[in-house]
């Protein structure tokens, strides 16, 4: 080996990976244990760390809400894995709405749009739906509404696709732009538990979506009830497409 290259290869050597692949930004995941999804967590993780790795971004994944207690400036986005705004406490929260109000941006999946009843109106109406109840999970099938968002590019015009599709209302008249529909002709949008009654929705069941809310991004798909899904290539190109646009504003077709 050339000895003027020595120096080259020792310092190259002793350089962490971050600096030799600098993250474009920063995510925080929060994702909690909850009665009906644990099981998740760890394939969500691992598989989140492979993307964070592909895609060159900087992943934080947790199950304590106390780090909403730091400094959240530091997260491009935020993002509610199964976990809904009501695991945090009242300063968590007050910490949360100003990192919004900021220009911080969000992410909501799954169970993390369900809140209880007035728990929390303006997570609510972050989330811009309010989930009812909802059918058994079925075989569906999941349609493109918006083909220039990230969120849809790796997904076919009809997603063959099985979850629990969430049944939702809208009390805060709140704008969304719906990326996905489900076609409720493709399942039972009655089907579901002894005691319960679940409406259909119609022609018009956005089941992922995006809005602006405060000074912030946010992006919502219901989609992700259990943990098989997060292996799942063309459901992992899902979440990493919102990731990017929460994340970056970017990659929208005009």
């Amino acid at each position: 080996m050339n000895r003027s290259l020595l120096p080259l290869a020792v310092i190259a050597l002793a350089l962490p990976a971050a600096a030799q692949a600098q993250a474009q930004y920063k995510l925080l995941v929060l994702a909690r244990p909850s009665t009906y999804h644990y099981e998740y967590i760890p394939i969500a993780r691992d598989s989140l760390e492979r993307l964070a790795k592909l895609h060159a971004f900087e992943l934080v994944f947790t199950n304590k809400t106390n780090v909403f207690e730091g400094d959240l400036s530091q997260y491009a986005a935020i993002m509610f894995l199964n976990t809904a705004g009501s695991e945090l406490n009242a300063a968590q929260r007050r910490r949360f709405e100003a990192y919004m109000r900021a220009g911080g941006n969000a992410m909501i999946v799954h169970r993390a749009a369900i809140m209880p009843a007035n728990d929390w109106p303006w997570y609510e109406k972050l989330v811009g739906r309010t989930v009812g109840v909802h059918p058994m999970l079925q075989t569906g099938v999941v349609t493109i509404v918006d083909r220039g968002f990230p969120a849809t590019y790796g997904l076919p015009e009809r997603w063959l696709w099985s979850d629990e599709f969430y049944v939702t209302s809208n009390p805060y008249r709140i704008t969304i732009d719906p990326v996905l529909n489900v076609d409720e002709s493709s399942y039972d949008p009655r089907k579901i538990w002894p005691g319960q009654m679940s409406h259909p929705m119609g022609r018009d069941h956005p089941i992922a979506w995006h809005h602006r809310f405060e000074q912030g991004r946010v992006f919502v798909t219901t989609l992700g009830h259990n943990g098989e899904m997060y292996r799942d290539p063309q459901y992992l190109a899902h979440l990493m497409g919102g990731i990017h646009w929460t994340a970056t504003g970017r990659g929208q077709r005009p």
